[in-house]
């Protein structure tokens, strides 16, 4: 039987989604939950890796339950939640179908990125807000923003791996970005076919740059053009006010 799991999570405790030999991470302990119910070690496969302390609202991942296991995909949800850390939680485990992946059969995601304009921090938006008390041009920021929409070659806004290759696809759609405004926070909305590595927060602080008037709107264009190099983009937000909120299939 194959499983979809619709996971939340707190990142600030681990070192990303991506399982380490010697570090926390989600996909670490909730393999270390199923093994424990399972009596074997078994792999999960996520819709995609967030970072050291990026969040979660509705990341997929799904796995094959062992044949030998008379269980029932709702009675999944308590168990493993009973074994691993509160800031982990297992929302919905489901019965999918055999051809099922949740990387590869992703249509779309969306991610939010809050930044706080408040003058004092709150503590209680530590580790999920980027503080940015100077003064910010909100218009040259949504322009700046929306410079990002539609299908472009990303490779100058995202964080290279080191192992692409000649034939590795840089192209992505972003089909919408949205900003909203409530109280002292700030909100943009990414929604699009797939993301780099660390490209919405790339892209976060190459916008935020430009409302600062550190960089032109002309010379943000210039990291879309794949036939200029440029220097590589001066700043990656912090992961904190990053969280993947929905991915559809």
């Amino acid at each position: 039987m194959l499983l979809k799991l619709t996971i939340q999570y707190d990142g600030r405790p681990y070192q990303g989604w991506q399982k380490q030999p010697s570090a926390p991470t989600i996909q670490g302990l909730i393999e270390k939950a199923i093994e424990k119910i399972a009596k074997q070690p078994i792999a999960i496969h996520g819709s995609g890796r967030t970072d050291t302390g990026v969040h979660a609202k509705a990341q997929v991942a799904h796995f094959e339950s062992p044949k030998n296991l008379q269980m029932n995909p709702y009675n999944w949800v308590p168990a493993l939640n009973n074994k691993l850390p509160s800031s982990i939680r297992i929302m919905q485990c489901e019965e999918v179908a055999a051809d099922f992946h949740s990387r590869f059969c992703a249509k779309e995601k969306i991610y939010t990125y809050r930044l706080s304009r408040s003058p004092v921090f709150s503590p209680f938006d530590v580790g999920l807000a980027w503080h940015l008390p100077r003064q910010l041009n909100l218009e040259d920021l949504e322009q700046a923003l929306s410079i990002y929409e539609g299908t472009h070659d990303f490779r100058n806004l995202a964080a290279l791996r080191g192992n692409e290759t000649e034939g590795t696809s840089y192209e992505r759609t972003i089909t919408n970005i949205s900003v909203s405004y409530i109280d002292d926070a700030i909100l943009i909305t990414y929604r699009g076919t797939g993301f780099l590595y660390k490209m919405v927060r790339i892209l976060t602080g190459l916008a935020v740059h430009v409302a600062q008037g550190k960089l032109t709107l002309a010379d943000q264009k210039l990291y879309l053009d794949p036939l200029v190099k440029p220097r590589k983009p001066p700043y990656c937000a912090i992961a904190d006010g990053l969280v993947l909120e929905k991915v559809f299939y």
